[in-house]
């Protein structure tokens, strides 16, 4: 049974930083894409970072300030997100991509930026 458990989100300032944890099991972590989204009030859902193997990919708003990374040894992925704005203010999402019409999500993890 695949299962994705967020954590690290919360209440920052402005110019901030926040580390996001995910801990994916149930099923063979180190080739699969994994992926942070975002979703803020009255907005679509958005794609800001993947990462497959030693790829990693970011949403242009947020290229030069956060971070995807891996520890195939602990399952967990991770977004380090330096630099918040208020912008960033969204229910962060982990993925796990294991094939065509195999997505599974976590539960979302709320991450505040207060100007």
């Amino acid at each position: 049974q695949v299962q994705l458990v967020e954590s690290g989100g919360g209440l920052v300032q402005t110019g901030g930083s926040l580390r996001l944890s995910c801990a994916a099991s149930g099923f063979s972590f180190s080739n699969n894409y994994m992926r942070w989204y975002r979703q803020a009030p009255g907005k679509q859902r958005e794609l800001v970072a993947g990462i497959r193997g030693g790829s990693t990919d970011y949403a242009d708003a947020v290229k030069g300030r956060f971070t995807i990374s891996r520890d195939v040894a602990k399952n967990t992925v991770y977004l380090q997100m330096n630099s918040l704005k208020p912008e960033d203010t969204a229910i962060y999402v982990c993925n796990a991509h294991l094939g065509i019409l195999r997505d599974y999500w976590g539960q979302g993890t709320q991450v505040t930026v207060s100007s």
